[in-house]
């Protein structure tokens, strides 16, 4: 997102696309956590609960460097809602379904947004031409919300530390594997960091995400 503007020297696109996303990260990084932490508490463990995990106020679940990762590259994360197996009946299953709701909850409030334009473009000939900005503005938002949920969800399921899909790898793998694996969580954290800064994992993640996106299209006839 942000190499594609600078590149072209639309610094005021960026500025509107930055402050338009505000509110959808917002949104969309503690909806991501509050769906770990609620789909833990009803799978028996009441961690997030107690903490207060369980809302949408952003100041429980934002990580800083995560929060402007998504803003400016599209892909990032937030504080990890803390998950204790030892309340779960069948650890290796819950703790893949506790991970797997976060991304869930991001596709679906993508298919949300998603609606919204539909209904954005269903009364789009009712709408005064004269508010052409205005329109425009909408219409970036609500594109904004769905892109940014999908590669949310999509970024997030990625099989490595600390993201989501390693914790859904934990069913597939023997457990001294995974464990030897999650040895080295911090490392592997700051190879993705540089990966996102390089732009390598653009290609595979814009790719999954533009297919999801197309396939929700396709869905809602947009």
């Amino acid at each position: 997102m942000l190499t594609n503007l600078l590149s072209g020297g639309d610094m005021r696109s960026f500025i509107i696309q930055l402050l338009l996303s505000l509110p959808i990260v917002l949104l969309s990084l503690s909806l991501h956590e509050m769906a770990h932490g609620y789909v833990a508490d009803k799978l028996g463990d009441p961690t997030a609960k107690n903490l207060g995990r369980l809302t949408l106020n952003p100041i429980k679940h934002l990580d800083p460097i995560g929060f402007i990762c998504m803003l400016l590259f599209g892909f990032g994360w937030a504080k990890a809602v803390p998950i204790n197996t030892r309340y779960f009946k069948k650890p290796r299953r819950d703790m893949a379904i506790s991970a797997a709701a976060g991304p869930i909850s991001n596709v679906i409030l993508a298919f949300i947004f998603a609606i919204l334009l539909k209904i954005f473009y269903l009364l789009l000939p009712s709408l005064p031409l004269n508010n052409s900005e205005l329109i425009f503005i909408i219409y970036l938002f609500l594109t904004l919300g769905i892109r940014l949920n999908i590669t949310l969800a999509v970024f997030n399921l990625l099989p490595v530390p600390p993201l989501d899909g390693s914790r859904i790898l934990y069913v597939f793998l023997p457990p001294k594997y995974y464990f030897g694996v999650m040895k080295y969580e911090r490392y592997i954290s700051l190879g993705i960091m540089l990966l996102l800064l390089l732009g390598v994992l653009d290609p595979v993640l814009n790719f999954v995400s533009g297919g999801i996106m197309n396939l929700i299209f396709l869905v809602l006839g947009i």
